[in-house]
């Protein structure tokens, strides 16, 4: 059995009061899972100026 299909049917079991409860935990582990668009967007612009020598050395002694 497929885990989505387990997580349908143990919602179905539990009382409906506590469903914005496990929504919350749902939209808070997508959220805590997420890297932001702009991480990834500014990566390959700040990569040339990380991957120089003298960044390794400013950050060897840390």
């Amino acid at each position: 059995m497929e885990v989505e299909d387990q997580i349908i049917r143990e919602l179905h079991q539990v009382p409906r009061q506590h469903y914005r409860e496990i929504l919350d935990f749902i939209r808070m582990k997508k959220k805590k899972g997420a890297v932001p668009d702009t991480a990834l967007a500014s990566e390959s612009s700040l990569k040339k100026d990380w991957l120089r020598p003298e960044e390794d050395e400013a950050w060897a002694n840390l």
